[in-house]
């Protein structure tokens, strides 16, 4: 606590308390091992009585560097993009480094003007989910950054990290596949968003090696949001027919909208309707049924972005991209319709 008369303590502070000069103290501060050990703790006793805490903008002045990050993520109010943040905001500071959390709400616009912000923060570093098609421009900025999302697919010569997407629609189709559900219905989001075409491809290569016509999947498209899920499964019921229906959402919100809309009209899931996502937010363990689900390593994704940033701003960077894998996370929201009907004899047979 700063105890010298209610304003924030100087290194001139510092060196009156300790009984030496200003350079002494700075010399302590800076990790100098020349100086006596008798000086070097009356300077950390001031210092600690004092409360002084150094001028890091002063100090990044000096050495060129400011003690921040920053990451701009395009949905902040999405759990899984908050958990991004999170894995880097806990990585950041364990290299006492502090992070700047910015969100583009997927405006472009926006996300220029928080490039822009970044920059006059005098940050050391930044990592971006691009929103804009020209964000290769960023290179003007003389900053080091890496890449994170689906949209980094587009700069293949810049350091990203991101989930094995094809890696997880693969495994998403072979656990429908596995409990009888070959054809599943698609809740994509919008055709203007990256990530939708690299689902689909996935799906679509996924169908083509196992010899089916991925033509024939039903498909409704839909914002990444619980309404939008709710709004497209909506329609997709109008044109249900009587069997069973499976479908797999492009991320959780979307089946948690899903789910929801099944109920409102009087069907059960997984009884009627299976229901799969993309994520693994948190709220799928909640739902009523749990959502079954792919994770993705949000927070890991944070963590490695870090990683890669310091690399960069160090000079150690190697351009390519990082591929984390998904995993399976059961719950209860898909039917298992793999078991053969038994076979009837007939009487006396």
């Amino acid at each position: 606590m700063n105890n010298v008369a209610g304003r924030r303590a100087t290194i001139i502070d510092v060196a009156k308390h300790a009984g030496v000069s200003k350079s002494t103290v700075a010399r302590v501060l800076g990790g100098s091992t020349n100086i006596s050990e008798e000086a070097r703790d009356r300077v950390l006793k001031a210092v600690t009585a004092t409360g002084y805490e150094p001028n890091q903008l002063a100090v990044g002045m000096r050495s060129g560097r400011s003690g921040l990050l920053a990451i701009v993520i395009p949905d902040v109010t999405n759990p899984f993009w908050a958990e991004v943040a999170r894995g880097a905001q806990d990585r950041a500071a364990r290299e006492d480094i502090s992070l700047l959390i910015f969100s583009s709400d997927w405006d472009a616009d926006k996300e220029a003007t928080h490039l822009r912000s970044l920059r006059r923060a005098r940050v050391d570093g930044a990592i971006i989910n691009p929103v804009a098609d020209n964000f290769g421009d960023l290179s003007r900025f003389g900053l080091p950054f890496v890449l994170i999302g689906s949209s980094a697919e587009r700069f293949p010569d810049t350091s990203s990290v991101g989930s094995d997407i094809a890696q997880a629609v693969r495994l998403g189709m072979d656990v429908l596949a596995a409990s009888g559900h070959r054809q599943p219905a698609l809740l994509l989001g919008p055709r203007s968003r990256l990530a939708r075409a690299r689902f689909l491809r996935s799906v679509h290569e996924h169908c083509v090696e196992r010899d089916i016509d991925p033509a024939i999947l039903p498909m409704e498209e839909s914002e990444y949001t619980v309404e939008g899920g709710h709004q497209a499964m909506t329609r997709l019921l109008e044109r249900k027919g009587r069997e069973h229906l499976a479908v797999f959402a492009a991320n959780d919100l979307i089946a948690l909208g899903a789910i929801m809309a099944v109920r409102e009209a009087g069907l059960s899931c997984p009884n009627d309707v299976s229901v799969l996502g993309f994520d693994g937010i948190p709220a799928g363990a909640f739902s009523w049924p749990g959502l079954t689900t792919i994770e993705k390593p949000g927070r890991q994704i944070g963590v490695r972005a870090v990683d890669s940033l310091l690399d960069e701003i160090a000079g150690r960077g190697e351009h390519g991209r990082i591929f984390l894998p998904c995993r399976l996370v059961q719950r209860g929201s898909i039917a298992d319709l793999s078991a053969q009907a038994p076979v009837r004899m007939a009487a006396g047979g």
